[in-house]
């Protein structure tokens, strides 16, 4: 069982470090990020290839990386993986879409699906639009992985 938080951040900088050096990557970890909420950044001349398509890879990593920690503690908390801060970069992207598409909507009164994306990626689009108060999203009613949201007027 892991003590406390630096054991946590610990522990999953060396189950990602382990992963990454089998595989045969250069690599440096840096944990960001205070004790109760940090994340991991992998700094790697190999980005591109650890990253993947839209950062399925970087999806794969984080998942395998949570998968062994809770095997280690059931109570560990969910850990965030990036590599050279493209999931930032990747949040804002999708921030800042959902905002231009709800200014679409406003300006033509019409409604507009948003192409499919995971809960994390719909969690960031409900946010974004929280405190407009002429917009609201709706996630589609589907047993699918990855749902589309709909930008209406209120």
């Amino acid at each position: 069982m892991i003590r406390d938080m630096s054991d946590v951040s610990a522990e999953a900088k060396k189950i990602l470090g382990t992963m990454l050096g089998k595989l045969g990557f250069e690599y440096e970890i840096e944990i960001v990020g205070e004790d109760d909420h940090f994340s991991l950044n992998i700094i790697s001349p190999d980005q591109e290839i650890l990253i993947g398509k839209g950062g399925d890879r970087l999806d794969d990593l984080q998942y395998l990386t949570n998968r062994i920690l809770r095997g280690v503690d059931v109570n560990a908390p969910r850990v965030r993986v990036d590599c050279d801060g493209f999931r930032a970069q990747q949040e804002d992207r999708v921030k800042d879409k959902a905002r231009g598409i709800a200014d679409k909507v406003k300006a033509s009164g019409k409604e507009i699906w948003m192409t499919p994306m995971n809960s994390y990626h719909r969690r960031l689009v409900h946010n974004a639009l929280v405190d407009d108060a002429e917009v609201e999203s709706v996630s589609e009613d589907s047993t699918m992985r990855n749902k589309k949201i709909l930008i209406r007027l209120k």
